[in-house]
């Protein structure tokens, strides 16, 4: 079905633009007069560009072969969401206001899915169900509390959440990502260095021992060797790697090894520490948005347990929802799990027994989200000097198994 860009006039005299799917212009026209607007003008949108997105099949499956940059980040969906909420705040009808945003969202995914979004809507299915045919950017917890917020009407209120929500958890995926920015880096440098020095520096050094015949240290001929290997087995090595990682991502994805490699995450020294502060910031934060929200608690359990990401952690949450739905509190089957601290859990606590569960935990999250940047400052602090140690080690390590022997042989020469 071809895409037709349009400009109408509504009955107030005001000029809309869109862009709409239908079968000609001839139907477009009859759509919109059916709408209350007027066209003044209907083209056929030019077809997609270097700037959108096309697709095309391969052994029966879509590929998607537009650019990575035209697809939607969660700051994109947060920025339409938040725009949503002022517009309908403002009184714009909720078909005008899409229209509105379609025009201005750059992603094509994203623009594509709320063009969907709108013909629903105006055909007279709710929000929350248009949204719902797009779970790659309207995930569930998002469905739900639009949905939440149509049944109680508080739409704008609920979008307004959303978009904080969203911001929230995208402020802290950017801060652990630059947290470990350094790192890595410094990690890539000094492979790139070791790397040079065992290609480049170690064969040119080593020829001099050759020409003297002379008997080298056990460590001088590993160092060789492993030149050896390095410079002419490295494509060996990376299709190791290749082989190494995904066959460890198959068997992460599976339920045996996905629940292993989660339980062992969350035991390791400071990064596990962190990792479950993380879990319980996003527990805190998610579950309380959505009862916020007028979700139901057993529904924004279960919404809360599948965006925990670790295995260990949703088993948990399913034993408390369970719990709940027997009649028992939610602080009760958390504190019995023993993965989550004793504060969280006597806080969620005294908010069931106040009926101020969600202020409650909103300061847990609150609180949570700051530990973490506390701990990833740490932990940065740390790496540092750790990976300058461990560089400094070896390229001392190189320099001596060469440089030892040498020494050795200027004072045979002499």
């Amino acid at each position: 079905m071809p895409t037709y860009d349009y400009r109408g006039l509504t009955s107030a005299g005001r000029t809309m633009r869109g862009a709409r799917d239908a079968e000609s212009v001839e139907a477009l026209r009859a759509l919109l007069r059916k709408e209350g607007l007027v066209p003044v003008e209907i083209r056929e949108a030019p077809k997609a560009a270097a700037g959108e997105a096309k697709a095309g099949k391969v052994a029966g499956r879509e590929i998607r072969l537009g650019s990575f940059r035209d697809r939607a980040k969660p700051a994109d969906v947060s920025l339409a969401t938040r725009q949503l909420s002022t517009l309908i705040r403002s009184g714009v009808p909720l078909v005008e206001s899409l229209t509105a945003i379609v025009e201005q969202t750059p992603k094509a995914d994203l623009r594509k899915a709320l063009v969907a979004v709108r013909d629903q809507v105006n055909e007279g299915v709710s929000l929350a169900d248009g949204m719902r045919a797009h779970p790659k950017l309207f995930a569930d917890y998002y469905v739900n509390m639009v949905h939440a917020g149509e049944q109680s009407g508080t739409l704008e209120m609920v979008l307004d959440r959303l978009a904080e929500f969203t911001e929230g958890q995208g402020r802290m995926r950017s801060k652990i990502v630059a947290a470990l920015a350094y790192p890595a880096i410094m990690a890539i440098l000094g492979t790139v260095i070791v790397g040079i020095l065992m290609v480049v520096v170690v064969p040119q050094v080593t020829s001099i021992f050759k020409d003297f015949g002379r008997d080298l240290p056990w460590y001088t001929e590993l160092m060789i060797w492993l030149s050896y290997m390095v410079a002419n087995w490295w494509w060996a090595g990376i299709l190791g790697v290749i082989g190494f990682v995904v066959l460890f991502r198959a068997w992460r994805r599976s339920s045996g090894g996905r629940k292993i490699w989660d339980k062992f995450v969350l035991r390791l020294p400071i990064a596990g520490d962190i990792a479950m502060k993380v879990a319980i910031a996003r527990f805190a934060r998610t579950l309380a948005t959505l009862l916020k929200s007028g979700v139901p608690v057993l529904r924004a359990m279960e919404i809360t347990r599948n965006v925990m990401g670790n295995a260990e952690l949703e088993g948990i949450i399913d034993d408390a929802r369970k719990s709940v739905q027997e009649g028992e509190s939610i602080a009760v089957p958390l504190k019995r799990s023993g993965r989550f601290d004793p504060i969280v859990t006597h806080m969620i606590a005294v908010g069931e027994r106040s009926g101020q569960l969600e202020e409650m935990l909103i300061s847990v999250a609150g609180s949570y989200e700051l530990q973490v940047e506390t701990r990833l400052g740490a932990l940065t602090a740390l790496l540092e000097p750790l990976m300058i140690v461990v560089m400094g080690g070896a390229a001392a390590t190189i320099a001596a198994s060469i440089l030892l022997p040498l020494l050795k042989l200027s004072e045979f020469v002499q």
